[in-house]
């Protein structure tokens, strides 16, 4: 064997080696996720298929209520911290690619539907500001000033829609405003007298349909997107009336909500209570009482289960309701003071995070058997890049 012969096989096994390496080093993104660990501002990454953490990223601020979208290949995650930062991670390099502090407290945020537009709400000073998902520039500033001056109102239920528009309600004005991103400029249509302190709100998973939750009075406020001329009108509005309310330990989250068979289920205000409505007519059809205050209410993604946690003093059980029957089929108990559930992309499972406990469960949804468990500390939310794929999550 010549020495040119023997020089090319070493370069061949040479490459070889390091296609395998190379190779063996890749990973998807669409089993991919994160959890929020709030005491210490950093986040997990985990592998769903694996069911296991493989990464921490660290030095995201204050997480006390974060809340995360991702890019449209699903490799980015944008974190939204309760200090007003705004991060972008990489779940592949595992790592903080660009972080800006946007405000002084926000409250969640939206990808656009092109995935080019993040864009957040904002307590402190109010609004929302929009920034380029490649590198967190910031494009636009919308302040949600009202009556006549600059009284600037908190920001809630932000969402994205389709047609690359931003819908969100304004706590103080009761108003809803949405943003259309797809021409030259923006255009910002503002539906006043809305209702009395909108504390969040939800989008259809069709994106037809806006619906913003009333804290200052009886009902939910919607907006049909296929005909916003028509403005606002009132759902449920004679829900509660003449009754007491219990006293409200934690706002209900409607972002995350049930749509099952033509029915939403939607979290009661100040009662033990998940109110299902038709959702052809928003009228009213049944009510499903619960062991405590609804907090999230959310559908298994084949929608024949919801799955409903509490506020305290009953947030550590889980209550699974059969969207068939409209009852309560199993009561769980994962651990001290869940705050939140995410199920992975086909529905096989749920990730239920414990705060007091450390740890987030995770169960069979076929037969609620704990299959495994991951410690964090103090976790929250809990998010999955399918999200990057559907309307308003």
């Amino acid at each position: 064997m010549n020495k040119a012969t023997t020089m090319m096989r070493l370069l061949l096994c040479g490459l070889a080696l390091y296609t395998s390496s190379a190779l063996a080093e890749l990973r998807g993104t669409g089993d991919l996720g994160l959890i929020i660990e709030r005491a210490d501002g950093s986040i997990q990454l985990v592998d769903t298929s694996n069911n296991s953490a493989f990464a921490s990223v660290k030095g995201l601020g204050d997480l006390s209520h974060a809340s995360a979208v991702f890019s449209r290949d699903s490799r980015y995650a944008f974190i939204f911290g309760r200090d007003g930062g705004l991060s972008r991670i990489d779940l592949l390099q595992q790592k903080i690619t660009h972080r800006v502090m946007q405000a002084g407290n926000s409250i969640g945020g939206a990808i656009s539907q092109d995935g080019e537009l993040v864009a957040v709400s904002n307590y402190t000073p109010g609004g929302v500001k929009i920034f380029r998902s490649d590198n967190l520039e910031q494009v636009l500033d919308i302040p949600a000033d009202y009556k006549g001056s600059n009284t600037p109102s908190k920001v809630v239920g932000l969402v994205d829609a389709p047609g690359q528009k931003f819908v969100f309600s304004l706590f103080d004005a009761g108003e809803i405003w949405v943003v259309d991103l797809s021409g030259d400029k923006p255009r910002i249509k503002r539906h006043k007298d809305i209702g009395a302190k909108p504390y969040d709100a939800l989008i259809t998973p069709d994106g037809r349909y806006y619906i913003a939750g009333l804290f200052g009075e009886d009902g939910l406020a919607l907006l049909d997107l296929w005909h916003p001329e028509k403005g606002v009108r009132r759902i449920l509005p004679d829900y509660g009336k003449g009754e007491k309310r219990l006293p409200v330990y934690k706002m209900p989250h409607l972002e995350g909500w049930a749509v099952a068979n033509n029915r939403a289920y939607i979290p009661a205000v100040g009662r033990n209570e998940v109110l299902v409505v038709d959702t052809t007519t928003w009228q009213q059809v049944d009510t499903i009482k619960m062991q405590g205050q609804p907090v999230f209410v959310m559908a298994r993604p084949d929608g024949r289960q919801v799955w409903v946690n509490f506020a305290y003093p009953r947030n550590s059980v889980v209550q699974v309701i059969d969207t068939d029957s409209n009852k309560v089929i199993r009561d769980l108990t994962p651990g001290k003071t869940v705050l939140h559930m995410e199920f992975t992309p086909r529905g096989e499972q749920v990730w239920v995070s414990a705060r007091d406990d450390n740890k987030v469960v995770i169960y069979n949804t076929a037969n609620f058997k704990q299959q495994a468990q991951i410690d964090a500390a103090s976790p929250s939310g809990i998010f999955f890049t399918s999200r990057a794929h559907r309307i308003g999550l």
